[in-house]
């Protein structure tokens, strides 16, 4: 009994010390494994030779468990927007938001895990992003914001490109999403469309006048062309323009009197009398 005792003793703990040693291996076998997934890269920091220049990809990596350690960086495009207040040639202050789309240097993650860590975005693109803007509206006045806005999106764009190349930080877009001015230049603004819309109507009224003039004039001139041509004719033909006239006028007084029912036509010889009808009693 004794015998089986110690053997039964024997087994459970030659079977502990296999799951010991199992749980054990495991345990060293996962604290030696890393998962790097897609649009991700892994940055390895070694306690005797500092960061590593070679980045691992995506998939499953060994490392040296304690000696090692991994960092792992979001290499895909993300968008980061920041707003800055900035004076403008002629000292008026806007405010301006500004968007990015970046994504770091694929081949500089060693250096930037070294100079700026994980979070190397939120370090640099406010900063820059603030200075770029200062300095490219310090070369427009306020109106100039909108009516280049092109061109003044377009030099923010290079300069911001440029200053983030230093920080090895790749920008894919830039865009000026807002600009609002100070509550006196709007004001302004109003104040001057107001004034030009008046200027409008005032030109316009006074064009109206001068074309009113013009007319007058003309209808002038030609009345008094007209006037002059038949004076000319009445001298010319005497009495005979005289006398068509009247009979013109004559003829036109006979149309209008026979369209009348209460009038009588009496030829009596070379005379026309005219009575009038009256009504019967």
């Amino acid at each position: 009994m004794a015998g089986g005792s110690q053997q039964a003793v024997s087994l459970l703990t030659n079977i502990a010390k296999a799951a010991f040693g199992i749980g054990a291996g495991l345990t060293a076998l996962n604290s030696s494994l890393y998962n790097v997934d897609g649009g991700q890269r892994a940055v390895l920091f070694d306690r005797f030779r500092g960061v590593l220049d070679e980045t691992a990809g995506e998939g499953t990596h060994f490392l040296i468990p304690w000696l090692q350690k991994p960092f792992i960086f979001d290499i895909r495009t993300r968008p980061h927007s920041f707003s800055s207040m900035s004076g403008t040639k002629d000292l008026q202050m806007v405010n301006l938001t500004l968007r990015v789309l970046s994504r770091p240097d694929e081949s500089r993650l060693p250096r930037i895990f070294q100079v700026l860590g994980l979070e190397y975005d939120d370090k640099v693109l406010p900063s820059i992003g603030n200075e770029v803007l200062k300095a490219v509206v310090a070369q427009f006045n306020a109106d100039q914001l909108l009516t280049e806005r092109p061109r003044v999106s377009a030099l923010v764009r290079d300069s911001l490109v440029k200053r983030a190349k230093d920080f090895n930080i790749i920008l894919e877009d830039v865009a000026i999403t807002h600009l609002s001015y100070g509550a006196e230049f709007s004001r302004a603004v109003e104040q001057k469309q107001v004034a030009q819309q008046e200027a409008e109507r005032s030109k316009y009224v006074v064009m109206k006048a001068d074309q009113e003039r013009r007319a007058a004039i003309i209808r002038a001139e030609g009345e008094s062309e007209s006037a002059k041509l038949i004076s000319e004719a009445t001298a010319s033909a005497g009495m005979g323009l005289i006398e068509l006239r009247k009979i013109e006028a004559m003829k036109e007084n006979a149309a209008t009197m026979a369209r009348s029912a209460n009038v009588t036509y009496l030829p009596t010889g070379n005379q026309l009398l005219l009575a009038m009808n009256a009504p019967a009693r």
